[in-house]
């Protein structure tokens, strides 16, 4: 059960279990009013978030009306009543709730709600502070400030609210799925309006660009080209003309959730897999030419962090046999480059990004570019290569599907490993190489193998009786024969 009237997803277990990151941090009872300022200085010129003041690091519950740890008196809490109005410049806002918990430990929340127009600071000491993943980073350099609030000046679309958007334009599943993973009682619009997807006027509520985009049927009646457009090339590169060589081009319409579901099925299904012979177990493993946290990690991301005040061109997703492009208007943000993106982090569309958290299609905020590395690194893939290029940022994921120009054929697969454990090391290491090579000629067998030719044909005539490797040729004795795996 939720226990904060500000955001009705926080419960105690929440509070106290879930992982700190971008949109949560805790405080315990030693904390200085000055140290909690920090922090909600960081998460107003971020993404906003929720603060927890009296639960320490690993969870436990530090009753604020008891004696601090260091300290023989209990804290001031007027003093943290006060720390918005004391410490941060520009005026703030931020909601304070104090909050009695099951245990009867009292704790303060306090409900950060980020500003697109302005920078916040320490009203002593003008320090600036910015939240990244579960850091507050800070105080910031003058040139980190200045990068700061240039990406404030740019990151107001989300913001604005869509003067002709009807209600009725929602897709009402994903408002619902909202709604419970939010834990809220009322109507989805009040739920909007409370997380800042909406504003009143004159009593009537009227939707941001960013529920628009979250929730809407189809966002493009209102936002154009808030799409995603998929095209697979047959080759590595583009051909035009009589030489043309796109063999499928698919547009994908829908709200950021319904793209992420749909997207997900698709590419799945698109992809190719391709195998590698465990040699010590005799068994095919199946690899898919990209693993899936990177190209569906990579999907998210560019759907998240896209310019839609930037409406020339959807996010394109391009495949080739040896690689897949995924490109999204940009430019990057100003403290980020290409060379640093797996470290720094910096979200251009912040309440997108946190109710795509909130709704669970997004794991962790800021850790997506980390998980493309590790992915792509587990698979011993090449790592990452993105670009940022007349504003367009486009990451390349490249495979090693093009180094197997063959499927092997099931029936073969289930032969090999059924015979696997009869077959000699010589016979085993012939069906390793054509694995990685799909064929090959005597002459290149010795060469690799390091066998004399004779051993090789007298090992090949045995894979041949067993119909696992045909030979190519149409000579009896010809040098140039290839060995391949049986293909019928």
């Amino acid at each position: 059960m939720g226990i904060s009237e500000h955001n009705t997803r926080l419960t105690e277990a929440v509070l106290r279990k879930e992982r700190e990151g971008q949109y949560l941090e805790r405080k315990g009872r030693d904390a200085k009013p000055s140290k909690i300022a920090d922090v909600l200085i960081s998460m107003l010129n971020a993404g906003g978030g929720t603060l927890v003041y009296g639960i320490a690091d690993d969870g436990t519950v530090e009753d604020l009306r008891q004696h601090g740890l260091f300290a023989d008196v209990p804290p001031d809490l007027s003093a943290y009543r006060k720390v918005v109005h004391d410490y941060i410049e520009p005026p703030a806002n931020i909601i304070l709730e104090e909050v009695e918990l099951s245990c009867g430990g009292l704790v303060l929340l306090y409900h950060i709600e980020p500003d697109y127009e302005r920078m916040y600071q320490r009203r002593d000491n003008e320090a600036v502070y910015l939240r990244v993943a579960d850091e507050t980073k800070g105080p910031l350099a003058r040139d980190e400030v200045k990068k700061l609030e240039y990406n404030k000046s740019i990151r107001s679309f989300e913001d604005e609210v869509c003067a002709d958007f009807d209600a009725e334009e929602f897709d009402r599943g994903i408002c619902e799925k909202y709604r419970s993973a939010m834990r809220f009682a009322g109507a989805f619009e009040e739920l909007a309006w409370k997380r800042n997807l909406a504003a009143r006027k004159d009593e009537a509520l009227r939707f941001r660009n960013s529920a628009v985009l979250l929730f809407s049927e189809n966002p493009e009646r209102h936002i154009p080209n808030a799409a995603v457009r998929y095209v697979r090339y047959d080759g590595v590169e583009r051909r035009s003309g009589k030489e043309f060589n796109v063999v499928k081009d698919q547009r994908f319409e829908g709200s950021i959730p319904a793209l992420i579901r749909e997207l997900e099925t698709f590419i799945e299904a698109s992809l190719r897999d391709y195998y590698y012979l465990d040699i010590n177990q005799g068994r095919f493993m199946r690899v898919p030419e990209f693993p899936k946290d990177a190209w569906l990690e990579g999907i998210i991301n560019a759907l998240c962090h896209r310019s839609y005040n930037i409406q020339g061109n959807p996010v394109m997703i391009l495949h080739f046999d040896d690689r897949m492009e995924i490109s999204n208007s940009g430019p990057l943000p100003a403290q980020v480059t290409v060379e640093n993106i797996a470290s720094q982090r910096f979200s251009r569309n912040p309440r997108i990004a946190r109710t795509l958290v909130e709704l669970g299609y997004v794991r962790e905020l800021n850790e997506g570019v980390p998980r493309i590395y590790r992915a792509m690194a587990e698979f011993m893939l090449a790592q990452p290569e993105y670009s940022d290029e007349g504003s367009i940022v486009t990451l390349t994921l490249r495979n090693k599907v093009s180094d197997h120009r063959e499927t092997i054929l099931a029936d073969v697969v289930h032969d090999i490993e059924r015979l696997w454990p009869n077959l000699n090391n010589t016979e085993q290491r012939i069906i390793n190489l054509l694995i990685d090579v799909q064929e090959a000629t005597i002459k290149e067998m010795t060469e690799n193998l390091q066998l004399s030719d004779q051993a090789i044909r007298n090992n090949l005539k045995k894979l041949e009786e067993l119909t696992i490797i045909d030979r190519h040729s149409e000579k009896i004795r010809d040098p140039r024969a290839l060995y391949r795996f049986r293909s019928g």
